[in-house]
């Protein structure tokens, strides 16, 4: 069931694939973005106790949301590059790295400026913001580990270990707000509760968070097929490919 898979695992075919998706994805995004902004940002009704500071959620949510998605993905490659020796999936890791650690950083600076007006501080020790702080700094650990090493091969794999071993960290960070009695407020949407915001909020909230994750993945095709060719760059195709771009250009 999975043959047709399997000529992907090839860098060439992989490469091809990205390229042909990236243009889609980029269309779409642009344009969820344009709308989701619009609409949180213009059209969303006001909160009767934040006023108009509640917007920074559409960047907020979304981002911090991502940056655990990215996380995720992250751990299944890292799982499946281990289990089967893909080294497409190592690659996988060293590109989603970089990526998740910006959506982490937004996700604590809009974090800090919501805070700021609403718990009078830009940072306190919270649970949830101290576990987001970690896993910041468990992506910059991926992400010197991986370039620590000549040999990228060996560092796909000692980024991949890395990646598993702070896995133990996302639980953490979405249970905070429950095991703990913490500042930052609970779930607002939950997969099996009514979500607590009026769907004029709510709407926008779920289309930035569409647009935020095709953003993740524009970045990501991007990101790969740079690293394809950059661990390929021996390749006779890779060459093969610059002589044509290098033509195209002439």
């Amino acid at each position: 069931m999975w043959k047709w898979l399997h000529p992907y695992a090839k860098p060439e075919k992989s490469y091809q694939l990205a390229g042909k998706l990236l243009p889609w994805f980029a269309c779409l995004c642009l344009i969820t973005f344009m709308v989701g902004l619009t609409w949180g940002l213009l059209f969303a009704p006001a909160d009767y106790q934040q006023g108009d500071s509640f917007r920074i959620i559409y960047i907020h949510v979304p981002a911090a949301m991502l940056a655990m998605l990215a996380y995720s993905s992250m751990a299944i490659a890292a799982f499946i590059g281990l289990v089967w020796q893909i080294r497409l999936s190592e690659m996988m890791v060293a590109t989603t790295a970089p990526i998740g650690a910006v959506f982490t950083f937004i996700a604590l600076v809009t974090g800090a400026a919501w805070g700021k007006p609403m718990w009078g501080a830009w940072w306190v020790w919270d649970a949830r913001l101290t576990s987001e702080l970690i896993l910041l700094f468990v992506y910059l650990g991926i992400i010197a580990l991986y370039n620590a090493f000549s040999d990228k091969d060996l560092a796909g794999r000692a980024a991949s270990i890395l990646t598993l071993v702070g896995v133990i960290n996302l639980p953490i960070i979405h249970y905070s707000v429950v095991w703990w009695n913490t500042l930052h407020q609970g779930a607002t949407i939950s997969k099996f509760d009514t979500p607590s915001m009026a769907p004029e909020m709510l709407w926008p909230l779920l289309m930035m968070i569409f647009a935020f994750s095709l953003f993740f993945i524009v970045l990501l095709l991007m990101r790969f097929r740079n690293e394809i060719l950059a661990r390929e760059n021996h390749r006779y195709w890779v060459t093969q490919l610059v002589i044509h771009k290098f033509k195209d250009k002439i």
